[in-house]
């Protein structure tokens, strides 16, 4: 009956519907072990001991018995240690323990070991060949993530905590693969605004004072669009629609523009003189901020609809859009208020 039961429990490439981007996070592949001892079929005892006297592993609950790299079982570790040294080790070998494949969810081998009373579980791919050993201390570790998101998802809290995780665990080579490429997009735009200010290097010469105000608009632009990208991030971590906050963000970002183009107006005027380049700035901030709302909203939404963390792309993303479009509506502006 519990070799029934265990045979059950030999799970492979279970169906996920998991974006594959955070596929791995969730994966018992993820938790487990490689520096274990594995002895070969028909080993004697005393030859078995003398391997766990070899080296330090990092889990030594379970011996992994192998016929070549095919797994055939394991022997748990108190069954070695009293049997007889002349015994062949297959007498003591457990052929129905419970198996797991690499890409199978976390919670379920997690939850099937602890059924079964099981300390450990051993993954194994499609042929049968030994990967590794999920320890005790990973597959608690597991039980007590899954149940502390769960109770999170019952509060209210989360909506999904995976993109997180990932984005949190994930090792160093995946993190510079994963924001690398919208850095370099990042780069390739800053060239294209250096063209964009050439482009209109014959009205700087004619109003240097323009030139002053650059860092400062875009600067501004990007505080506006990283605030509503903020709250944007947030509310889509919890489940917020974010049709819920739409109006009440692009009005924000509209008030804001304003209420800084008010006082960017007569400070400029006073401090320069020149009331058509204050115009033109006050002008550009208001744009500029109204547009910055619009793009911080609507990337991080795009993002997680295509199932890409916003943490990586959109905060990028957005900057060089936002910063784009703020050169490029100063420009025009000021082509428009101070044409001869």
């Amino acid at each position: 009956m519990v070799s029934a039961i265990r045979d059950k429990t030999r799970l492979h490439h279970q169906p996920s519907v998991l974006p594959d981007s955070y596929k791995l996070i969730e994966q018992a592949s993820t938790h487990l072990s490689r520096n274990v001892p594995i002895a070969q079929t028909g080993q004697s005892v005393a030859a078995c001991l003398r391997l766990l006297h070899s080296q330090r592993f990092e889990v030594v609950s379970h011996l992994i018995v192998c016929d070549g790299e095919r797994f055939l079982g394991v022997v748990r570790i108190e069954d070695l240690l009293i049997a007889n040294a002349e015994q062949d080790i297959d007498h003591l070998l457990d052929r129905d323990a419970p198996t797991v494949g690499p890409d199978v969810d976390q919670e379920m081998a997690a939850w099937r070991a602890i059924r079964l009373a099981e300390s450990a579980l051993s993954v194994i791919d499609r042929d049968g060949r030994f990967i590794g050993l999920i320890s005790s201390h990973r597959l608690l570790a597991v039980v007590l993530q899954e149940h502390d998101e769960d109770i999170a998802r019952l509060g209210g809290f989360l909506k999904n905590s995976t993109m997180a995780r990932l984005a949190s665990e994930e090792p160093l080579l995946r993190r510079f693969l994963h924001r690398l490429p919208w850095l370099l997009l990042g780069l390739a735009c800053a060239l294209l605004a250096a063209d964009l200010v050439g482009y209109f290097e014959s009205r700087l010469q004619q109003t240097l004072l323009l030139a002053f105000f650059i860092p400062g608009i875009v600067y501004i632009a990007d505080a506006v669009g990283t605030q509503t990208e903020t709250v944007i991030v947030r509310g889509l971590s919890v489940g917020v629609d974010i049709r819920r906050v739409v109006k009440l963000e692009l009005l924000s970002g509209l008030g804001i523009g304003l209420a800084l183009a008010i006082v960017a107006l007569p400070l400029i005027w006073w401090r320069w003189h020149d009331l058509p380049v204050a115009i033109t700035v006050a002008s550009a901030i208001l744009a500029s901020c109204s547009i910055a709302t619009v793009v911080a909203l609507s990337l991080p939404w795009l993002f997680d609809r295509l199932h890409i963390d916003p943490a990586f792309g959109s905060g990028p993303l957005a900057t060089v859009i936002q910063d784009m479009l703020s050169l490029l509506i100063y420009f025009a502006l000021a082509v428009a208020i101070l044409a001869d």
